[in-house]
């Protein structure tokens, strides 16, 4: 199952799905795939931040930044929705791989870990 039948079954039902598909039904393939460029190149910039603390202040306006293009590409990413993310991003095997990709070994885990600060959990 890819991911986007996978969140169907599971979130199918949210404000947030709706969202999701009322925001990706209006672009085009190119432009839904320009989108979840944009989304990795985040993650290649926080990669580049592994070094630094998760409080920096630099990670954690990445992490805003982060927040922002959710909203503004998918779905309104609150920061109960930003934490269940960071969550994901490392124990989902999948996400994990993929964030890697992007931002080198270990970033998915620095994600999360700065997700939890920008959280305040």
């Amino acid at each position: 199952m890819n991911y986007e039948a996978e969140a169907k079954e599971r979130y199918g039902g949210t404000d947030a799905w709706r969202e999701y598909e009322e925001k990706s039904s209006r672009r085009t393939p190119k432009e839904n795939a320009d989108a979840a460029d944009g989304l990795m190149r985040i993650f290649e910039s926080l990669g580049k931040l592994k070094e630094v603390p998760p409080e920096d202040v630099a990670v954690q306006n990445e992490i805003a930044n982060l927040q922002k293009y959710i909203t503004d590409n998918y779905y309104t990413c609150t920061d109960e929705i930003l934490s269940g993310l960071g969550e994901m991003y490392s124990a989902d095997p999948r996400f994990k791989k993929n964030i890697d990709r992007s931002g080198g070994d270990g970033t998915a885990e620095f994600v999360t870990r700065a997700i939890k600060v920008f959280c305040g959990k």
